[in-house]
């Protein structure tokens, strides 16, 4: 689905929401961890070192590309976070720990907002494109968002099961693939097919995103 930016600049549901390159970034400091926790003969704490600073690197080059401080610091937090974590408990697979309870709350949270009426999905893009919440006075809007955040409902799940079992297996390696896999090209599936399902939630007749019917 596009939208437009005024009248003359294409914007896709896919560029509102976060392209690639973010997906990646977030992807890289677990994959060194789990390289420097091979590399070392299974340390922990070499695994941790090198996963703190490839984060640390990705944020000095976020923070080039214009990102927000705060948004660069989360991001170093988590991956310190989840070093500390493995480093406390001893197992490697729980530096992965903090991945699988973000994906639980993520897909919970967006569960309750479809039940309540407060779907994420119009949340997100209604902000990117300053609308606020003028978007849920729009029965058409309203239900098409519900419908469409049900696809990004799926989507954490699946990452939920599949982090879950690895964690649970002690599938270090595997959690590092799954960890990149189930980034970019899930995220542009989850993007692709939830544009889908809103373009044919709509009415023929309707203005489209940037103009709710109110």
């Amino acid at each position: 689905m596009t939208e437009r930016i005024g009248s003359t600049e294409p914007v896709s549901l896919t560029h509102l929401l976060g392209g690639r390159r973010g997906a990646l970034d977030a992807s890289l400091p677990p994959a060194a961890f789990v390289v420097g926790w091979l590399v070392s003969g299974r340390s922990i704490a070499w695994g941790a070192v090198a996963a703190i600073a490839v984060g640390v690197i990705v944020g000095v080059l976020r923070l080039v590309r214009g990102h927000r401080v705060t948004a660069v610091l989360a991001g170093v937090a988590v991956v310190a976070a989840g070093a500390l974590v493995a480093l406390y408990t001893g197992r490697a697979q729980d530096f992965f720990l903090i991945q699988l309870l973000a994906n639980i709350a993520s897909a919970l949270a967006w569960a309750v907002s479809i039940l309540i009426r407060w779907p994420l999905l119009g949340l997100v893009v209604g902000t990117l494109l300053g609308q606020k919440t003028r978007w849920r006075r729009d029965p058409d809007l309203l239900r098409a968002y519900g419908r469409a955040s049900w696809v990004w409902v799926g989507q954490y799940t699946l990452r939920v099961l599949v982090y879950g079992l690895l964690w649970w297996t002690g599938a270090v390696v595997a959690l590092a693939v799954a960890r990149v896999a189930l980034s970019w090209p899930l995220v542009a599936a989850t993007v692709a097919v939830s544009a889908v399902v809103l373009r044919r939630s709509l009415p023929a007749d309707h203005p489209g995103l940037r103009q709710p019917s109110t």
